[in-house]
């Protein structure tokens, strides 16, 4: 498991800036890093639902489907407003990668074993990404409908945070 949250944190951190090695990520690919790790976490959300009987890990994964499809669908809107084709990159593949292996993974689980799997994996990537959100994507970004709506996810994706923690500190 660690190892793959640390392929997550390492894909995130390629966004970041490591001075003159890796210029910051344009508007295009902000928001394919984005769309991509809201349609995972759907994906994933997708798939608690199908194998968890946990009431509370149930109502966590339906809010995960609900919040992160409706940021995204305002993503989509939002790119087709503007004209602008989201631009696949080296981090959004490395997430897409890490996230099937996972969800093959997890899908071997059953029980408490497949839910504290989904809900550690679900703090990790939401620390991850608020991270990225807030101290790479939002500060990189040049379109300011696109840096408010990322603004606005990672408020959002600051509250499945807390929930998740929350939920991994009472998951058994």
């Amino acid at each position: 498991m660690l190892k793959t949250l640390g392929l997550v944190a390492a894909a995130l951190l390629l966004v970041g800036n490591a001075g003159a090695q890796a210029p910051k990520p344009n508007d295009a690919q902000i928001a394919h890093i984005a769309y991509t790790a809201g349609a995972l976490d759907v994906a994933a959300g997708k798939q608690a639902l199908e194998i968890s009987t946990n009431k509370d890990v149930r109502a966590f994964a339906e809010a995960m489907v609900r919040d992160h499809a409706a940021v995204n669908d305002k993503a989509l809107a939002l790119v087709k407003k503007l004209g602008v084709t989201p631009q696949d990159n080296p981090t959004s593949q490395a997430l897409s990668k890490d996230a099937a292996a996972k969800l093959v993974a997890f899908s071997k689980m059953k029980g408490a074993e497949f839910d504290k799997a989904y809900i550690a994996n679900e703090v990790a990537f939401h620390r991850t990404v608020n991270g990225a959100l807030s101290s790479t994507l939002i500060p990189s970004a040049q379109n300011a409908e696109l840096k408010s709506l990322l603004g606005i996810g990672l408020k959002l994706f600051n509250e499945h945070q807390t929930h998740a923690e929350h939920l991994a500190a009472i998951v058994k």
